[in-house]
């Protein structure tokens, strides 16, 4: 069976375990869970780097093999205060690892991502970093010493990238923490800037439309204004969305709230969720432990779908535009991990349902 370090990390980080995190830390879970899936991707990608450093492969397996043991204690550390010592071991081995610099970027980037704030960035990965060393641990003695954690993480690459959240690899990019990935972190970072792009040219449409309808009302009547109005709200709402990505949370909060419930927010992070979730999957065993998770999304965007009646026509083209662009790169990731032997007859009924639900969010 094809190791995927992602996906173990994962599978340990059930939502029981989630919540614990959540309520360890003082954030919201939902928010946690977007963090952990930036986190998990993020750290290894950190340690590849470090592992191809002179003396670094070393280092990081000298510190892999001091968390062998960290699996199984780690939920009994939650919520009997010895979160705080958990934090502070693991914010100290970053900094030896990483280097401060490093540390401080992926902190502030999962801050920013998340809407969780540096702090709470910092103390998150604090806390994963010796889960996701652990998880490193499990793969054997043999594999513990330098070359051995070295050549294990050059293998992971492509998994890492393909992991890493759409938008969030542009966050670090200036670091040292995607170095090793080389072109598998290019094609994760430029997927971000490909889905703004995609936007940008949505947003143009309908900008080009309004032009149209303007000379329209040149020629006509001046009661062509009260459709140009509604288009240029559309554009600048938009562009305001995918021009600055680190900042998406805001404004889709602004635009798509309906009874309380940020669609906007929630159909990214869900967005980014099934992307993260089928990345994991690599045989019929990850496609069932899976499984569950991809229920609960289509669970999710089922739930909002039900709300798209009480938007406004604006926020339903909005939505739109938010979703479209991404319908394609999450059709051929699916397309692939159907294809894998033996995964079809477990997730297609559930990928099926939950393509045509976002397809009805897409129009």
């Amino acid at each position: 069976m094809a190791t995927n370090l992602v996906s173990l990390a994962m599978q340990f980080l059930t939502p029981d375990m989630i919540g614990r995190i959540s309520e360890a830390l003082g954030i919201d879970r939902d928010k946690t869970q977007s963090a952990v899936r930036a986190a998990v991707p993020g750290l290894l990608a950190g340690f590849s780097s470090v592992a191809t450093q002179p003396e670094g492969a070393q280092k990081l397996a000298d510190a892999v093999q001091q968390q062998s043991g960290v699996l199984g204690n780690f939920s009994n550390l939650l919520g009997t205060g010895g979160q705080t010592s958990l934090i502070d071991k693991g914010s100290q081995l970053l900094s030896s690892l990483l280097g401060n610099r490093d540390q401080g970027a992926l902190a502030t980037a999962i801050g920013t991502f998340t809407g969780l704030g540096r702090t709470a960035g910092g103390s998150l990965i604090g806390m994963l970093a010796p889960l996701v060393m652990g998880t490193i641990a499990q793969q054997g003695p043999r594999n513990l010493d330098g070359q051995g954690v070295a050549g294990l993480l050059a293998s992971q690459k492509d998994n890492i990238a393909a992991a890493l959240p759409s938008g969030f690899g542009s966050l670090l990019s200036g670091t040292n923490l995607l170095n090793s990935l080389g072109g598998a972190a290019r094609a994760a970072t430029a997927a971000g800037t490909d889905t703004a792009r995609a936007a940008a040219s949505a947003a143009y449409n309908v900008g080009d439309a309004g032009r149209r309808a303007a000379g329209a009302a040149a020629s006509a009547s001046f009661r062509w204004l009260y459709w140009v109005v509604p288009l240029l709200v559309i554009l600048a709402l938009v562009i305001f969305l995918f021009a600055r990505p680190t900042e998406q949370s805001v404004s889709t909060a602004q635009g798509l709230v309906v009874g309380g419930v940020d669609i906007g927010k929630q159909i990214s992070d869900n967005l980014s969720g099934l992307r993260t979730t089928l990345g994991g999957i690599t045989d019929p065993a990850s496609a069932q432990s899976a499984l569950p998770k991809l229920k609960d999304i289509y669970t999710q965007v089922d739930r909002i779908a039900g709300l798209k009646s009480q938007l406004s026509d604006s926020q339903r083209a909005a939505l739109a535009v938010l979703v479209k662009p991404l319908m394609s790169p999450l059709n051929d990731l699916s397309t692939k991990v159907l294809a894998i032997p033996g995964v079809s007859d477990i997730l297609k009924p559930t990928l099926d349902s939950l393509a045509a639900k976002l397809s009805s969010l897409a129009t």
